[in-house]
């Protein structure tokens, strides 16, 4: 991976009318004051607002290249997410983003569960043309991952290439943590 890589997040709210500045924020702000770590926010409460954002990104900025994570803060059960109360499977996220995601990282915050079956797993990678979808088996709400585990993994990106390296660096970390999350990667 690129060293000096960002991050782009996307993170669903009530409202985009509406600005507040979320722990999501707060916990990117930290990031970059840190570790270095730039990045992009935006929200999103509809898919359609999804799709616009990721088409911004895409056709938009130059340095698109340079975005080795997308990060999404999303609820929904399991392989799914809520936008303004309409659930989308992962299939239908994966064709939204079909094609447009070669060489990223696709990261969704325990704010739903990441559980996919080795087919399941592929299907997404094939059709997004993503590196990696990682996430959590556990949706504790106790402990958000943007305070903890996400900013360790995105950290851990930064320095090393190899997903398993990152994975096992990750655990050898915070093992505990990821335990009780059940952090998750598929490539």
């Amino acid at each position: 991976m690129d060293h000096d890589s960002f991050i782009f997040c996307l993170e669903a709210v009530p409202d985009v009318e509406i600005t507040t500045k979320t722990l999501v924020v707060q916990n990117l702000e930290e990031l970059a004051l840190e570790q270095g770590i730039a990045s992009i926010y935006k929200t999103c409460d509809t898919i359609e607002g999804l799709e616009e954002s990721l088409n911004t990104l895409l056709y938009d900025d130059h340095g698109f290249k340079d975005y080795e994570i997308i990060y999404l803060v999303m609820p929904g059960e399991r392989n799914n997410i809520c936008l303004n109360d309409y659930y989308y499977s992962f299939e239908e996220i994966a064709e939204l983003f079909e094609g447009k995601m070669k060489g990223k990282i696709i990261h969704f915050a325990n704010t739903k569960v990441l559980d996919l079956t080795e087919e399941e797993a592929q299907y997404f990678l094939d059709i997004t043309g993503a590196y990696a979808v990682s996430g959590y088996g556990s949706s504790y709400n106790k402990i958000p991952s943007s305070s903890t585990l996400d900013k360790a993994f995105f950290t851990i990106c930064q320095e090393l290439d190899d997903v398993v390296d990152i994975v096992e660096e990750l655990y050898q970390k915070h093992y505990a943590l990821c335990k009780l999350l059940d952090f998750r990667l598929y490539y």
